[in-house]
């Protein structure tokens, strides 16, 4: 299973684009201005969308890129969201006021996209080449949230993707039953920022390190930080790194954490 990653800010700035993963080529994971480095040809084969949230960073292109392939498509652009993110979009984004009702355009019975109800703890498989199973994951966020688990059909490693999220013990206790391959967490502010990450339900390098220390003690793969604002990310980055040989000196295991790129190609 091939993950791109289109954007993995928290912001945006010059080479900076926010949240969004293309999972081979017909899944799109969050939907943030990443997706604006697609082709009008790679947006066409997107078939389905998961979002984790309502937040803008993570659904800002979702209506851009519809308007930009309907003519192409012969059929909806599914979106699985859960009920909140749902309503949220189509009360705020596609309203006749902000964009176009998508959903009800060019008619009812045909529209560029149907919205599908998702909750914690569903299984379903998406994918119309390459067949995909996903789990919806708990996430601790300001908003509904969701993160998600998911493996090719074919395959036992899952790619895990917290979404945005705090400290969030039901989601260490799921994971930890999962073969995982390949961790993508959130790290949004720096230690510096504690408090602001707390209020807006974020981590920071310190409620990192105590998150990964819920990681079943058999258990290794990679681990990707991601959602950091471009104006903290080498202090992030940094904070993170001192803390994981501080751990290591104090004879705790040793984590492979590395920066997500934007553009980069995971293989899982």
């Amino acid at each position: 299973m091939q993950v791109r990653v289109l954007g993995c800010s928290g912001a945006i700035a010059k080479d900076c684009r926010t949240t969004s993963f293309l999972v081979d080529s017909d899944l799109l994971v969050d939907a943030g201005t990443g997706v604006g480095d697609l082709t009008l040809d790679e947006m066409s084969a997107i078939d389905d969308v998961l979002l984790t949230h309502s937040h803008l960073d993570h659904v800002a292109a979702l209506p851009l890129m519809l308007d930009a392939v309907a003519s192409r498509r012969d059929k909806p652009l599914r979106v699985h969201a859960q009920r909140a993110t749902i309503e949220a979009l189509r009360a705020h984004v596609f309203n006749n006021v902000i964009w176009p009702d998508f959903a009800s355009i060019p008619s009812l019975e045909a529209p560029f996209v149907t919205f599908h109800d998702i909750v914690i703890g569903q299984e379903l498989q998406l994918g119309t080449r390459a067949l995909k199973q996903i789990e919806v994951l708990p996430a601790v966020h300001t908003v509904p949230a969701c993160g998600f688990a998911v493996r090719c059909i074919h395959g036992n490693s899952h790619w895990v993707f917290s979404g945005d999220t705090e400290r969030n013990p039901a989601f260490w206790q799921r994971v930890n039953q999962l073969d995982v391959g390949m961790l993508v967490i959130e790290t949004a502010f720096s230690n510096r920022e504690q408090s602001l990450a707390r209020r807006s339900l974020h981590l920071s390098p310190a409620s990192l390190a105590d998150e990964l220390a819920h990681i079943a003690p058999d258990r290794e793969y990679p681990i990707y930080i991601t959602h950091t604002k471009p104006a903290e990310t080498e202090e992030i980055m940094s904070q993170i790194a001192a803390l994981a040989d501080e751990l290591q000196g104090r004879g705790g295991r040793a984590w492979d954490i590395r920066w997500m790129e934007a553009a980069g190609v995971l293989r899982v």
